[in-house]
């Protein structure tokens, strides 16, 4: 290769390199920026007197109060439920495991929101289900899910799955020879289990557990669903509250309860890489025969157990979202003579906010995923070929807007964009607010598969291409492109899936011909109209499940890596 050809392909990937950086941070640290700036100023001056002010108020400190009770109690239930599956499914002989895989994975893909609904629906003595088989509670009894033990026992099983996910990750690159040493020393059972397995899979369980917690901090479906009505607000909540009572005149007083959310969030992520640094234990051998014990008779029991659970918290509230989508009206029996489809009619076909919120979604969704595509698989390889200091700041960044609650998130982009620079222009309002908004939020989740992909290539393919006067373009487009494609396509199933139910970053921004999906339902169950809130979140259910299932599915016609929860 000539020394001309070489400098000429270093600027042409500076130059591009300089580029996509700042088209990134501008997406991802430019809006946190703007908030930490808002929070920390007063009419343009330096000044700390409203951040004291909002930080002393009486319903500041009980919502932050809440927000770390309900957060903190329902990652202790997703540990405990996702914990157990995941050392049952990656360590054992269990049948069945892609099943169960696939089943965990749902809940995470339902909203929040839908979760709440559906749960609601299977409780309390309006249940409709309850009522059918005449076991509801009076009329008159509490609903037990509007009190701080339903927000916590659903958060528990929302976020069951991101525990499962990563301490299963851990797990199975435990070579078995590593337990085969420790039996031949006589380690048996419990001891194995405790002393052996525990220990190499402890950074994983501290980094899912942390990825839990921040979760938590920052959902807003089921404490809006369950808390508002009792009364019990958390910080998103409050949030959401100030905001949508009094409009943009409290922005400074949210960016401070924004920045307060933040805070708590990122010492949540620096107290789980400190929990990693101190992690001193590496694997050794080989990790090509993953670990199955087998569990002798105990393994019948043990899948009946776990597919019970799986039923409990996944089956059985859909059928009460079901049954309470066919009555003429909430807390009606369900009969052959009360069975109707008027909700499913109205909701689907009549109300135009449907169909309005399906095209925003799915428009939503497609282009975050394919824009981020295009951003990222050529800003990874150009980071892991330059690594200039702008290139590992911002690598060291990058997942503060993914950490961020999706309620802080919105309250950047408001800041951010409710006047563009230089100009009288506004995007608040309007539908690109959310998709600049859904750009900042996943953006981590698309970068880092793809990343981690190139890191493993052979920067020899590269260079050799280069070497026989390949350009930068015909480089990127031959050789990077399909060799990263699998974490490109995983990574993009994963934005999608999460984006087209996203409630958190959209319950801010929205207006009048942007609403998604996950505020129609929120609009529809908080104006009362149950049973068409009912039959929109079995619809948005049944259509994730077929798309989660296609993949599936046709995942032997892909190559391996493309399907995210079989990675």
């Amino acid at each position: 290769m000539s020394v001309a050809q070489q400098n000429g392909g270093s600027r042409s990937e500076a130059r591009l390199l300089s580029a996509i950086l700042i088209v990134a941070i501008c997406l991802t640290l430019a809006p946190v920026l703007r908030l930490f700036v808002e929070g920390v100023t007063d009419q343009g001056s330096p000044s700390l007197t409203l951040m004291r002010d909002v930080l002393a108020q009486a319903s500041t400190l009980s919502a932050l109060k809440h927000s770390l009770v309900t957060a903190g109690f329902g990652t202790l239930v997703s540990l405990v439920l996702g914990a157990a599956f995941a050392f049952l499914v990656a360590l054992t002989d269990l049948r069945a495991k892609a099943a169960l895989v696939f089943c965990l994975m749902i809940p995470m893909m339902i909203p929040p929101q839908i979760t709440a609904l559906s749960w609601t629906q299977i409780m309390g003595p309006s249940s409709v289900l309850l009522k059918t088989l005449g076991i509801a509670p009076p009329l008159g009894a509490p609903q037990p899910l509007y009190s701080p033990q339903g927000i916590i026992f659903l958060l528990g099983i929302q976020h069951m799955s991101i525990i499962f996910l990563t301490l299963r990750a851990g797990l199975r690159s435990i070579p078995q020879d590593v337990v085969e040493a420790a039996r031949i020393s006589g380690a048996k059972g419990l001891r194995t289990w405790w002393q052996v397995v525990m220990p190499l899979t402890l950074p994983s369980l501290a980094a899912g557990t942390a990825i839990t917690f921040v979760t938590a901090l920052g959902n807003f479906g089921i404490p809006a669903m369950l808390g508002i009505p009792a009364g019990y607000a958390t910080l998103p909540t409050l949030v959401y509250q100030k905001l949508a009572g009094m409009g943009t005149t409290v922005l400074a007083e949210v960016s401070v309860l924004a920045m307060l959310i933040g805070a708590v969030a990122v010492a949540g992520i620096l107290l789980q890489r400190l929990c990693q640094s101190r992690q001193r234990l590496h694997l050794v051998g080989s990790t090509s025969r993953p670990l199955a014990l087998p569990l002798g008779a105990a393994r019948l029991p043990v899948e009946i157990t776990l597919w019970a659970v799986v039923f409990a918290i996944l089956v059985l509230p859909m059928f009460g979202l079901l049954a309470t989508s066919l009555v003429p009206a909430y807390g009606v029996t369900l009969r052959f003579d009360t069975v109707t489809l008027v909700s499913w009619y109205e909701v689907l076909f009549r109300q135009p906010v449907t169909s309005r919120a399906f095209a925003n979604s799915f428009g939503l969704a497609a282009g975050a995923s394919a824009v981020l595509v295009m951003i990222c698989l050529p800003l990874a390889w150009l980071m892991e070929r330059r690594k200039t200091r702008l290139a590992r700041l911002f690598d060291s960044l990058l997942d503060l807007p993914y950490a961020l609650p999706g309620v802080v998130l919105s309250i950047a982009m408001i800041l951010l964009l409710i006047k563009l620079p230089f100009t009288e222009a506004t995007l608040y309002g309007t539908i690109w607010i959310i998709f600049l908004a859904y750009l900042a939020r996943f953006f981590a989740v698309m970068f880092r598969p793809v990343q981690a992909s190139l890191k493993q290539f052979d920067p020899a393919m590269d260079e050799a291409a280069q070497s026989v006067g390949a350009s930068l373009y015909r480089r990127l487009r031959d050789v990077i492109f399909p060799l990263s494609a699998p974490a490109a396509a995983a990574g993009a199933i994963l934005v999608f899936l999460t984006a087209f139910n996203e409630l958190t970053v959209s319950a801010l921004l929205w207006s009048s011909g942007t609403e998604t999906l996950g505020v129609v339902i929120f609009n529809l169950d908080d104006s009362g109209e149950t049973g068409m809130a009912s039959a929109l979140a079995m619809t948005i259910v049944f259509v994730v499940i077929v798309l989660m299932a296609l993949i599936q599915l046709s995942s032997r016609r892909f190559p391996k890596g493309v399907v995210p929860w079989q990675t």
